[in-house]
């Protein structure tokens, strides 16, 4: 009896939703609301934490840009050096429930849980502390976190990160090293971010979507065809126009690629 082909039973590929998190999932910038909890526990000071609310202004009126993040990186790397690593994850729970919470899109939030009851994985994608993202994502339901890594040696903080911060092109890449790696088809996954940074995770998807979306977003948003939703404005009113209620309808996982694969096994068997 002939063997079934490694294609015929090769696994079907699983849908996903990719969230960035700063002004996407969270208002503002989460790196900042970490920095207010790490300012009250003692681990820089007063004069350093105005300079983080400075930013955290700016953030929010002028949307992300990369001179930005690796402003904020910078200063925030410099001012963790030397503290323990354990220090700075029991900080994150505490960060979740005093400054996060709080900030949270409860529309965007809405979606990422509604991807998850359709059937997809759903992963926050971030330049924020993968310690950040992890207790996020663990919050909300959703299946996991990528974020970026700091670097510890013996317990303390380095300073210094392990790779790139995840921002721009290495979300891409760490997108599709993940996708690989737990057999997702981009094609058929979704994306939701705000910054036209992140168009190259927003372009390797089939199902691409700006919310609260930058000015360079908004026009390559509408000259890809893509959905846009914006939740900055009063009461949503943006949201109730036909073409964006279908953008935040959550269709569910189909099944036919599992139906499919199931037959090409049987014919297989029985050849």
């Amino acid at each position: 009896m002939p063997k079934a082909s490694d294609k015929s039973l090769r696994a079907p590929k699983i849908e996903a939703a990719f969230f960035d998190v700063d002004n996407t999932i969270l208002r503002g910038s989460s790196a900042f609301l970490f920095g207010k909890a790490a300012f009250a526990a003692g681990f820089f000071s007063r004069r350093d934490f105005w300079r983080f609310a400075w930013s955290q202004t700016q953030f929010i009126w002028r949307g992300e840009s990369a001179d930005m993040i690796s402003n904020i990186k910078d200063r925030a790397l410099a001012l963790i050096e030397g503290h323990k690593s354990a220090d700075l994850t029991a900080l994150t729970d505490e960060v979740y429930d005093l400054h996060i919470k709080t900030r949270l899109w409860p529309e965007t939030v809405r979606l990422a849980k509604e991807h998850v009851a359709a059937g997809r994985e759903v992963w926050l994608v971030t330049a924020t502390p993968q310690e950040i993202a992890d207790v996020i994502a663990h919050r909300l339901g959703l299946t996991g976190g990528l974020g970026t890594v700091i670097e510890r040696k013996n317990g303390i903080l380095t300073g210094k990160l392990v790779g790139h911060a995840l921002h721009g092109v290495f979300k891409k890449k760490r997108i599709a090293a993940l996708a690989k790696e737990r057999g997702i088809s981009l094609k058929r996954s979704y994306a939701y971010s705000d910054s036209h940074n992140d168009l190259p995770m927003l372009s390797m998807v089939g199902n691409a979507i700006a919310v609260n979306p930058d000015k360079i977003l908004t026009t390559h948003a509408k000259a890809a065809g893509w959905a846009i939703l914006d939740f900055k404005k009063r009461e949503l009113k943006a949201n109730r126009d036909p073409e964006i209620k279908r953008a935040l309808k959550v269709k569910k996982v189909k099944n036919r690629s599992v139906k499919k694969a199931k037959k090409r096994a049987a014919k297989a068997g029985k050849a």
